[in-house]
């Protein structure tokens, strides 16, 4: 492992996660700052609720493909492939998103960044490819049954490191899952307090039972 092509390495995961897709999309297609609409957040699904399904279904791929790029295309061309080269990459990735550079240090909240990073991983690691499985069906079976995103993101981001461990993945796959998992319960802190009084936003799904 070259410490210096790490760092290089790092860095450009960073920038590539810090690119504020949906601000970009806010900007460019409504000339608003999507901060400033819906939930505030830079996340696809303020994207969708604020620039519509269309806008918010590219800013939701977009921000996936922020987390593969860093852990395939880049990892590979500065030779950092090895297991915590790998987690370094991707623990940069999804903070840039979080906390872009480009906006004062005010991001999204990880999710999607974070399944790109999965995603990413996964190509190379086909040990990781029952965990990615698991942990996006868990955020599936919980979203379709609640409606609400919030929830379903955050059980799967506690779920992933107990998938880990369970599936016997590397032990710098298990702190990496960790570090996920804590970025992503931490980003959804305000989700937490309105779920917890019953204010959060659901979506309205055609089978949900609506008062």
């Amino acid at each position: 492992m070259n410490l210096l092509f790490l760092v290089i390495s790092a860095f450009f995961a960073y920038l590539i996660g810090s690119i504020p897709v949906a601000y970009i999309f806010g900007r460019v297609l409504k000339n608003i700052d999507i901060r400033e609409h819906g939930s505030g957040n830079m996340g696809a699904t303020n994207a969708f609720r604020v620039l519509g399904k269309g806008p918010g279904t590219v800013v939701l791929i977009l921000d996936i493909i922020k987390g593969i790029i860093p852990v395939t295309f880049l990892a590979n061309a500065f030779g950092q492939g090895n297991a915590l080269s790998l987690v370094i990459i991707s623990v940069a990735a999804v903070a840039g998103h979080n906390w872009t550079i480009f906006l004062g240090f005010k991001g999204g909240k990880g999710m999607a960044t974070s399944l790109g990073v999965l995603i990413g991983l996964a190509i190379q690691l086909s040990g990781l490819r029952i965990v990615l499985g698991l942990a996006t069906l868990t955020w599936v079976v919980l979203f379709l049954l609640f409606g609400y995103v919030s929830l379903a993101s955050i059980a799967a981001a506690v779920v992933l490191p107990v998938l880990m461990v369970v599936f016997n993945a590397p032990f710098s796959m298990r702190v990496m899952a960790i570090i996920l998992c804590v970025f992503i319960v931490f980003r959804h802190r305000p989700n937490i307090r309105r779920l917890a009084k019953g204010q959060e936003n659901r979506v309205p799904l055609p089978f949900h039972k609506h008062p």
